[in-house]
């Protein structure tokens, strides 16, 4: 499947815009998700539902397209000073849902307040943040951020993680750059209970929060005095459904009116149909597994000996080869899915240009485990989600059944994502599945968080948690990330993904294709980030 693939399958001869009751014509819309947000605090906990959530509420200074690519957004513009110094021009008419004109010191606030954030998972948001060593505000539209070391892709890195929010939802004095002192801020910063309560949900989005419950669903309405295109929906409300096939159920019987991500295995069902259509699009988000390197004992692997097999390079190899990628990606994932043979898709900005396929090889697994002293196996329990990334806790069975055939008893403990990432955050887990978005769009996003070695202050390895860590990938991968000059950086990524491979901190599985299905009379722009978003939802005639 060619990444730039999108395939929308539209029942031929319908007159979509003629159906005079369709909801073409209707004011609001009903999303059934897959995985439904974790928070309403757009700095909570970096996921890909709280990311689409935000979207509706909050801009960014950047933002991006369906297929990825960066456009202004609250800035208009943006070009580097030096090397260390970014200088970034906003918009002059834009206003808070409040009323209260978006200006320079919101920005400083928001930074400031990523970087004094008590309630946010994983130190999620910061680990842009953390390199920023000041900003300026030399008027009300322009900010001049300064950075410890060339960021040079500090306008990708906004895009995904700087939601803009209000500086006027807490007390201070003269804003200024300072996060060990609180910039300014002398009364208490927001908590993840003041945006899921609504009181600090002020944004300069297209939409308003009117209510998010946990479990339930989020209700928005649209935000008339939003300064960019006029979403097509007054009311919106977002309905967690985490098996496929109610969610499937709830389209067919008009329940819903957008559904992402159904089963492959309905595909045709819709397809069949002509009140119904969808389009499945090809992402960036490699699906994964991590396993402890950094314990020993390890709280969820037995072995013999009482050592943690998996700190030995021969078993994490030992598990990859033990995985049929291509059966799961086929009966699994329904071959809405392409197989993993690197860490970010094929053709990508610093990946291997010839990747070598990672080969199902059980009798091979099984010589590896006995090199490494474990000719009989160990256990080990498979930690994963059940609700949060497509088909996970069967992927995860599979899995499970596959280390098996090679010797290794795999049990699978499979959670919601809301109990999930809170304790894999707090690393208990010695064996869980992972899944990231390539959102920058080459290979160091996922590098930053999950292979390099734990640096809080600088934002590195904040999602380590196996607490791998390799000198030769360090070195390497630091130097590619302040390398302006694209080329010598790319190589410099490419060093570091075969280095990455070599050492197996990570073992890949495959890349998610999203899809959605949809009524009669509406259109939506698949998006290459997966997500779902209302203002992407249009009738068809005004598409």
């Amino acid at each position: 499947m060619k990444l730039r693939t999108t395939l929308a399958l539209l029942a031929a001869g319908v007159g979509i815009a003629t159906v005079p009751a369709g909801p073409a014509l209707a004011q609001s819309i009903k999303i059934a998700l897959s995985s439904e947000p974790t928070s309403a605090d757009p700095h909570y906990h970096k996921m890909t539902q709280n990311d689409a959530f935000a979207a509706h509420v909050y801009d960014s200074l950047v933002a991006r397209d369906p297929d990825m690519k960066l456009k202004p957004s609250l800035a208009t513009s943006w070009k580097t000073l030096d090397d260390l110094t970014w200088e970034f021009k906003l918009r002059d008419d834009v206003k808070f849902s409040n009323g209260k004109p978006f200006t320079s010191e919101d920005v400083l606030f928001t930074i400031c307040r990523t970087l004094n954030n008590e309630t946010n998972i994983s130190q999620s948001y910061m680990d842009t943040t953390k390199r920023i060593v000041d900003v300026q505000t030399p008027d009300a539209h322009t900010v001049i951020i300064k950075t410890a070391e060339p960021l040079p892709l500090l306008p990708a890195e906004f895009a995904r993680s700087l939601p803009i929010i209000w500086n006027g939802i807490v007390e201070h004095g003269k804003l200024h750059f300072d996060p060990k002192q609180g910039c300014g801020v002398t009364g208490k910063w927001p908590t993840v209970a003041d945006f899921n309560n609504g009181k600090d949900a002020i944004g300069t989005g297209p939409y308003l929060l009117k209510s998010y419950v946990k479990g339930t669903g989020i209700e928005l309405t649209r935000n008339d005095n939003y300064w960019g295109e006029k979403p097509a929906w007054k009311d919106v409300r977002f309905v967690p459904v985490p098996n496929a096939g109610p969610r499937l159920t709830g389209l067919l019987s008009g329940d819903f009116d957008v559904v992402e991500n159904p089963a492959a295995r309905d595909l045709p069902r819709i397809k069949g149909n002509a009140q119904f259509a969808y389009v499945a699009t090809p992402s960036t988000r490699l699906v994964f597994f991590q396993p402890d390197v950094a314990r020993v004992p390890s709280p969820f692997v037995k072995a013999a000996d009482g050592k943690n097999p998996l700190q030995d390079l021969r078993v994490r190899k030992a598990i990859s080869m033990a995985i049929d990628r291509k059966t799961i990606v086929a009966r699994i994932m329904d071959g809405v899915a392409t197989q993993a043979n690197q860490y970010m898709p094929d053709g990508m900005f610093g990946g291997l240009p010839n990747a070598p396929e990672l080969k199902f090889d059980p009798e091979g697994a099984k010589k590896l485990l006995a090199e490494a002293g474990y000719p009989n196996g160990f256990e080990l329990t498979i930690s994963t989600t059940n609700d949060r990334y497509i088909n996970d806790g069967q992927v995860a069975q599979a899995v499970a059944q596959y280390l098996s055939r090679v010797g290794i008893k795999a049990n699978v403990d499979a959670m919601t994502a809301s109990i999930y990432f809170p304790k894999r955050a707090k690393r208990e887990f010695s064996f869980s599945m992972g899944g990231w978005p390539s959102e920058v769009g080459e290979a160091s996003g996922l590098f930053q968080l999950w292979v390099a070695s734990l640096d809080s202050p600088k934002g590195l390895g904040t999602s380590n948690y196996g607490g791998f860590s390799n000198a030769d990938f360090d070195k390497v991968y630091q130097q590619a990330i302040v390398t302006v000059d694209p080329a010598k950086r790319e190589k410099l990524l490419q060093q570091a993904t075969q280095i990455a491979l070599d050492n197996v901190p990570l073992i890949p599985l495959h890349f998610e294709s999203t899809i959605w299905a949809f009524k009669k009379g509406l259109v939506y722009e698949g998006r290459r980030d997966q997500y779902t978003l209302a203002m992407s939802v249009k009738p068809a005639d005004k598409k």
